[in-house]
């Protein structure tokens, strides 16, 4: 799984080293060479594990899906994104981190001071 592009498609055989990766920047990670360009590429979808090239020259729109189960590979890449923020378990079940502006009431005690419910019979 790519930690670069989180919705990726296909894997992509490098020519360089014949080894399959997400992207360039995994192959960037993990080899000591650059890799190389080509003009046949040979991806292998995701969605139905199958391998399939294509000549970079010819390209068309009709290319950007798999031949074999027409999953749609050329999509908008999502990235990781950087968040600043609390972690920590859903509120919903463990309130504890969450800060509460409300203020108690303070109801000062005294024994001139009674109502009905101090009242003992």
């Amino acid at each position: 799984m790519c930690k670069h592009i989180l919705n990726a498609q296909v894997a992509v055989r490098a020519p360089c080293c014949k080894k399959w990766y997400d992207c360039p920047e995994c192959h960037a990670e993990t080899e000591q060479h650059e890799l190389a360009k080509t003009l046949e590429m040979v991806f292998l979808c995701k969605k139905c594990k199958k391998a399939f090239r294509k000549d970079m020259s010819v390209y068309e729109e009709s290319d950007e899906y798999c031949p074999h189960c027409d999953n749609h590979y050329v999509i908008d890449a999502k990235t990781p994104q950087a968040v600043v923020g609390v972690e920590g378990d859903d509120a919903r079940m463990d309130a504890r981190m969450l800060k509460d502006d409300r203020t108690k009431e303070s109801t000062m005690r005294s024994i001139f001071n009674q109502d009905d419910s101090d009242r003992l019979g």
